[in-house]
Order: C-alpha cells, then structure tokens, then sequence
C-alpha cells in the first residue's frame, strides 16, 4: 500500500477502532485483569482480530475511547549509545488542578481513566492503578536499541506509534518523515483526518463508509531518534508542538 493511500487509511482506522475496543474492555491494574497481557497479544488473538477487519467497507460501531491529553515526551542517546524514552503527562491541561506550593508542580489526575462499572476490571478502587495512555517507546533490531521514540496525543498514543513505527520499518522513512506522515484517527463514529492526507485518499474512504471530519487541529505530536548501524545519531521533532531535535 502506498503511504497516504485510501487503502493503508481505511485498515489503520479500523485497526485502531477495534484495538481501542479490546481495551476499554479488558485494560487495568494487571492485579485485576480477567484476560492475560498474553492472552491479548499473542498471535493467534492477532490473526482472528485482523479478520474481523472489512478492507472494502468500514465496519459496525465500536465503542470509542475516552478524551484527554496534556503530555510531553523526549528522549536522548549519549556518546555510548545509552537511550532514554522519557513521557510524562497530568492528563488535563492543570491535571488535578491541585499545585504543590513549594515546588510549583502540577498534580495529574490519571485517575480519571477509571470507570464506575463495578463488573469492569478497570472500575476505581483503593490500591488500583488506572488504564492509561502513557508509552515511552524503544524499538529493538537483533537485541540492539535502534530506536528511541514516543507520540503523544491521548488515547491516540498507542495508534500513533503503530503509524510511526509502520513508517519507519515497512516504508523506510527517516525520523522526521516518519513523524511528519498525515495522521488519522477515530472520535466516537467520525474519523478525524489531518488535511495533509491527499483529497483522493479522503473521498476514496468516505465511499467506504468513513464518516470523515479534516480537522485544522494537529493529531498527536512525536520525538525520535534513530541509531544507525554505523553509529550515527539521526533525530525527528514533530512540527504540531513545541520541540526540536538537537545534537551535542
């Protein structure tokens, strides 16, 4: 598939729509799982999952993820190629909206992924942790750390790294062309678009059933850096916010 073509958009979107789905049915505190982290990852799972997936028409409604994003995320390689990934998030735009006079410091509010079902493994609960977005990334080649990355965005961070990462290995794109690709996503039964993806590719998927909403807000935003194989330090920083990519 071409990379901004209607056919990579259309299996991304439904992809995500059914991924997001099995986790707010199934995410938590793993003390409180009733499926294994196993169980949801293993490969025959995959393959019954991607054939639940329509590639000519977009599929029936699916339960869509929750809202909220204020996160930063940055990572750094040194001289001895030791790579941190580094995200943090309050969740909100003032999280909790309690300071700590001393420090200035925000206090985040992640608790507010908990559900009020009391059958759901993710229901609020004394010494629980919540579902949440939060993923600091690396990708390892042959054992070897070769990449360093993260995108934020909310509920779209996990979304957005299968995207990045598709990028990089399936279409060879360097860091910044990796970050930089158009984005889509899902909100409840729209598909939200960035106006980056060609105008054939949008119409091309609102004839599969998309009901396809171009948004003049970015989706997301993202840092990587690339190791090569001979060493070399290669650093992407997304345009949609504050960021850079900067040797030393």
């Amino acid at each position: 598939m071409d990379p901004t073509s209607p056919e990579r958009l259309h299996i991304g979107i439904e992809a995500a729509r059914l991924a997001y789905s099995l986790r707010d049915s199934h995410i938590a505190d793993p003390a409180h799982m009733k499926v294994t982290v196993e169980q949801l990852i293993s490969k025959d799972f995959a393959r019954t999952l991607a054939g639940m997936i329509d590639p000519g028409k977009r599929t029936p409604r699916l339960i869509p993820p929750p809202p909220g994003t204020n996160t930063i995320y940055c990572t750094i390689v040194d001289r001895d190629r030791m790579a941190v990934s580094f995200i943090n998030s309050i969740f909100h735009h003032f999280g909790s909206k309690i300071c700590t006079p001393e420090t200035g410091i925000l206090l985040q509010n992640r608790g507010s992924s908990f559900n009020l079902d009391e059958t759901h493994p993710n229901c609020i609960g004394p010494g629980k942790r919540p579902m949440h977005t939060i993923i600091p990334a690396m990708m390892l080649e042959k054992g070897e750390v070769t990449c360093s990355f993260g995108v934020m965005g909310g509920s779209y961070q996990s979304s957005g790294h299968a995207h990045v990462v598709c990028n990089t290995v399936d279409y060879g794109m360097d860091p910044q062309a990796a970050i930089d690709s158009p984005r889509a996503f899902f909100e409840g039964e729209k598909t939200t678009v960035e106006p980056t993806w060609p105008a054939a590719t949008i119409e091309k998927v609102r004839a599969m059933g998309h009901d396809v909403d171009v948004t003049v807000k970015p989706i997301g935003g993202g840092q990587m850096i690339r190791i090569d194989r001979s060493g070399f330090l290669v650093g992407g920083s997304d345009a949609r916010k504050d960021g850079l990519a900067l040797g030393y």
